[in-house]
């Protein structure tokens, strides 16, 4: 066998014993990530500034590492890509069970409401200030005074209701803080 087909064969194949390393590598790098999100709020996957996407790409670098391991080969990148996918099939089937959802799911949250931003919903949903106004201008609207509430939905991305319009109960069942809209 040649040289050639000798590496070739090496940075394609894993050896079986590597298999199952891969596979509780990439559980564990997505478990931790869960806790990571699930820690430091959904805010860090949605609208994210250039800090934010350096950050996320850099989690992406390292997990890959840790998932494939050392020498890094074609076949334990696939048996990793792999192994996400089935975690990611298998945690969304769970998801639809209800007592599950909760308790990975964050809930809807009102962070601003009649013209005034809610400080203590800022600081535990890791929003900032900026955020809110960005959220603002989005939704054009020219004032603080003109918005009715804001809310922080499970996706990361902000709703923005007009002040004078009335919101559908319906739309704010689950919502944490819904409470403050009407004093």
């Amino acid at each position: 066998m040649s040289e050639f087909h000798r590496l070739l064969i090496e940075q394609l194949n894993i050896e079986p014993w590597r298999i199952p390393v891969v596979v509780l590598s990439g559980i564990g790098a997505y478990c931790g990530f869960l806790l990571l999100v699930k820690l430091f709020g959904v805010r860090v996957l949605a609208k994210m500034t250039a800090f934010d996407a350096v950050v996320i790409v850099m989690y992406g670098a390292v997990a890959g590492r840790v998932i494939i391991g050392h020498p890094p080969t074609l076949a334990a990148g696939i048996v990793g890509l792999l192994t996400l996918m089935l975690i990611e099939a298998v945690f969304g089937e769970v998801r639809k069970i209800a007592g599950v959802r909760r308790a990975f799911d964050s809930r809807p949250q009102v962070v601003f409401v009649h013209g005034k931003i809610i400080e203590e919903q800022l600081r535990k949903t890791h929003l900032s200030k900026s955020d809110v106004r960005l959220a603002i201008r989005r939704a054009s609207i020219p004032s603080f005074e003109q918005v009715q509430c804001i809310i922080l939905e499970p996706t990361g991305d902000l709703s923005v209701f007009r002040e004078g319009q009335p919101i559908d109960p319906n739309l704010l069942r689950g919502v944490a803080g819904v409470d403050l809209l009407y004093p």
